[in-house]
């Protein structure tokens, strides 16, 4: 018997995910974004499933194209954070990657470089996240530069990120479409700007392109749900099982520390997952869990292995009951990662993320 610890991954909740964002924008293309191992659920999978649907893809770094393209991969990539070097350049013509540029040493590699065929080009501007792209001082030189140079660079586009998309107050977001939707029509642009929020929440933000990310894997990015983001489905469920009980008395503490102490008379059940699963360690007592289908709380300290469960309202679970840590489970019940990782004093990205490699993916169609 191998350790009971799995993710598994629904691919037609992936597909379902997808065509939410795809019909809350019918006059966009919906890049699927797959970085960082598409948010922990598997790129080269997660790709091959939206491969008859997604008209192109997005990642973080060329390591990442390059995975995808080994896998069989042959629809455009996005670099969205651009190249790091510029001898990527020659790798990025060779694999048929566009690329996101933000700084102005780039636009010098590209202006440098002689490719066979142009490079499709995505232009970032900062429009008040204060992260990557150019400041509008910039843009209208910066554009020239490269639609003066059709020998090198094709298909521009302006690009940028919102930092508070999310959020229910939209004061600061329409701040950033104002000055965003100013560039596009001075510069005749075509854009790439909604993110999962956005796509989800700001349809006057839908541009040519919409880039939805962790809503394709069934997190809900917004601080107030609505219709859409509601109809999204989880597609990661991790999944173990009790594997021990102890029946304690009142007054026993439980876990590193004797954090938590059993108030009664209590029976803990012991799972395996731990935070060398990447279950975060920072859980508080109280974080949810399902038992069987049930609805119970994690009680003590999360171990690197292991962790434990107040399983004292079901006299009926013991050794062998299915955990779910968070997904949904074979009843029928589903348990956030967005609730879970509000226990953890985190986001749904890093939990997701997190999942390391000894945990195996098993991947399914026709669970949703």
């Amino acid at each position: 018997m191998s350790r009971p610890l799995i993710a598994e991954i629904d691919l037609d909740a992936l597909r379902h995910n997808y065509r939410v964002a795809q019909g809350l924008a019918p006059q966009s293309r919906a890049l699927a974004v797959l970085k960082a191992d598409a948010y922990g659920h598997g790129a080269v999978a997660c790709a091959q499933a939206l491969d008859d649907l997604a008209p192109a893809f997005a990642v973080a770094c060329i390591e990442e194209a390059q995975t995808l393209r080994k896998g069989g991969i042959g629809k455009p990539i996005v670099l969205l954070e651009g190249f790091f070097q510029a001898d990527e350049l020659p790798l990025i013509e060779s694999l048929g990657l566009w690329t996101a540029v933000h700084s102005e040493w780039q636009v010098n590699a590209l202006l440098a470089y002689r490719p066979r065929r142009p490079i499709p080009v995505w232009v970032k501007l900062d429009s008040g996240m204060h992260r990557l792209g150019f400041p509008e001082q910039q843009l209208d030189r910066i554009w020239q530069r490269l639609l003066d140079a059709p020998g090198q660079v094709c298909d521009l586009h302006l690009m940028s990120h919102f930092a508070t998309a999310d959020a229910l107050e939209p004061h600061y977001f329409q701040r950033q479409l104002r000055l965003l939707n100013e560039w596009s029509a001075r510069l005749d642009a075509p854009t790439c700007l909604a993110n999962s929020p956005a796509t989800l929440a700001w349809p006057e933000a839908h541009g040519a392109w919409n880039r939805p990310g962790v809503m394709l894997y069934g997190s809900d990015p917004l601080e107030g749900a609505n219709d859409a983001s509601r109809a999204l489905k989880p597609v990661m469920t991790l999944r173990s099982e009790i594997i021990a009980v102890q029946e304690l008395g009142a007054g026993e503490p439980v876990g590193y520390g004797g954090r938590w102490t059993t108030p009664a008379p209590t029976r803990i059940g012991v799972v395996a997952a731990g935070y060398g699963d990447g279950y975060d360690r920072h859980a508080r007592d109280g974080t949810p869990v399902l038992v069987d289908g049930q609805r119970c709380r994690i009680a003590g300290k999360v171990s690197m292995d292991m962790l434990t469960v107040d399983i004292t309202a079901l006299p009926e679970a013991g050794i062998g009951s299915r955990v779910t840590l968070w997904g949904q489970d074979e009843g029928g019940a589903v348990l956030s990662v967005d609730e879970v990782a509000h226990h953890c004093d985190t986001i749904s990205y890093t939990l997701l993320t997190g999942v390391l490699p000894r945990v195996p993916r098993r991947y399914h169609e026709g669970m949703s």
